[in-house]
């Protein structure tokens, strides 16, 4: 069964490949597909979101994501199943929850902090190989859930909550959630939210950040517009970014993740 694994821990340390060795280890049948590793630091919402935008593109199987800034204190390690048949497996602090909604729901949740299957002892900073690595691989293996740790009831899970866009006088409110490496900046705004908006694509596009307003195009991809240029578009997930084509959005704008981002047609 595939295996696959999100996490904040880069490329320059042992992290990633011991868990990797931990997993073949146990299952030596076991194919894992790295999703990231570049999810910033203890990047709770962003790694949420990465999850949820990148599952449907994943085979059905046991899902890893370690984003885990309370590791070693008393947050739960948890493993779920989701209602179209994914098996999710890491901290319940909400990095989970956008993906079990894209996936359907939680049909049963269990309790890993303590599992059989575990690995002792149990470094208080290394759950990603003690703990979510050997239970996520036990379970590709073909253990059950319910016998990888104790029941927990879906609603006792931590659930990250995004901030939701609205309209103010011909303007839509947004917010940027994450930035990736080229600076494009994703925004909380699906298609549908722009409806009656006034905002079209190939049309002028005042933005304002932080005081200052900037004038970009609502476009389909960088091309449309010149290099330096800013734009508008929908991004491969369907959700509303900002960009400059071959440049840095969020640096030319200040765009952080949380920064408000109003949005008027011209």
């Amino acid at each position: 069964m595939i295996v696959t694994l999100l996490t904040d821990y880069g490329r320059d340390d042992d992290f990633v490949g011991v868990c990797h060795g931990v997993i073949r280890s146990i299952d030596p049948d076991a194919r894992i597909v790295d999703i990231t590793h570049g999810i910033p630091r203890y990047g709770v919402r962003q790694g949420a979101i990465v999850l949820r935008n990148t599952l449907p593109y994943m085979p059905v199987g046991v899902h890893v994501a370690v984003v885990d800034p309370q590791v070693g204190t008393e947050r739960r390690a948890v493993a779920l199943r989701t209602a179209d048949g994914r098996m999710l497996v890491g901290p319940d602090n909400g990095l989970l929850s956008l993906a079990w909604e894209r996936c359907g729901g939680v049909e049963v949740a269990v309790d890993i902090t303590r599992s059989q299957h575990r690995l002792e002892p149990v470094s208080a900073t290394f759950h990603g190989r003690d703990i979510f690595a050997p239970v996520a691989a036990r379970l590709a293996s073909g253990a059950q859930l319910a016998d990888a740790g104790d029941p927990l009831e879906p609603g006792a899970l931590t659930v990250v909550d995004l901030p939701q866009p609205r309209r103010e006088e011909g303007e839509v409110v947004a917010h940027a959630l994450v930035v990736d490496r080229f600076g494009n900046a994703g925004l909380n705004v699906q298609h549908d939210d722009l409806a009656g908006s006034g905002i079209r694509l190939g049309g002028a596009v005042e933005l304002e950040v932080g005081g200052e307003r900037y004038l970009a195009t609502y476009a389909q991809t960088f091309a449309d517009v010149k290099p330096g240029e800013l734009l508008v578009y929908e991004d491969a997930y369907r959700t509303l970014a900002v960009a400059i084509n071959r440049g840095d959005a969020a640096a030319t704008l200040a765009l952080r993740p949380d920064a408000e981002v109003r949005l008027r047609p011209q």
